[in-house]
């Protein structure tokens, strides 16, 4: 579990590996059950570039509906957005989106405090039984290639934000993206 605050606000990020989403419908009811009144996201964490992607897409989701930017009408839908660098929701779904062929997830809580926030991952963990594994939510080499290809990202892209390793190259390139988005609004 990874925990930060975020405008005041307590995010808590945890990863699972290995999980079975036979009904999408149905997880996303047993999150939503167990939120505790916490604004949850799932998301697909083999797309996912690390704990920073993650923390600036809470943030710029806060700013823009602290601001009244924001498209969608739920905090985690902003969240998903600004993760996936999309502005439509559908294509922000079919980027970072679970599926039932997902089994890689990560789960990004927001809450007032931080006691609402563990007792929400908590409730949502004992629910879902799945068992924690924060390695998913780190880019590594296997995941470089696939988030290339969803996120469309070009060559001349990847060259313009390479300061190190390639893995830190494409969490550059999601994170400018996400703040191209706020900038474009």
């Amino acid at each position: 579990m990874i925990e930060a605050e975020v405008l005041g606000k307590c995010l808590i990020v945890e990863g699972f590996r290995g999980v079975k989403i036979d009904i999408i419908d149905r997880v996303i009811n047993i999150i939503r059950a167990n939120s505790g009144g916490c604004y949850v996201q799932i998301l697909d964490a083999d797309y996912i570039a690390g704990f920073e992607h993650i923390f600036f897409a809470v943030l710029n989701a806060l700013k823009t509906f602290k601001a009244g930017y924001n498209i969608s009408r739920s905090i985690p839908m902003e969240i998903l957005l600004f993760a996936s660098g999309q502005d439509q929701i559908k294509r922000a779904i079919e980027v970072l989106g679970v599926k039932e062929t997902t089994r890689n997830v990560v789960l990004v809580i927001v809450a007032r405090k931080r006691n609402e926030a563990l007792s929400a991952l908590g409730s949502i963990v004992k629910a879902l039984g799945w068992e924690a594994d924060q390695g998913v939510i780190e880019v590594s080499n296997e995941k470089v290639q696939r988030i290339i290809g969803a996120f469309k990202i070009s060559p001349a892209e990847l060259e313009a934000s390479t300061r190190g390793s390639p893995e830190e190259a494409i969490k550059n390139v999601l994170i400018e993206r996400a703040a191209l988005l706020v900038a474009q609004r």
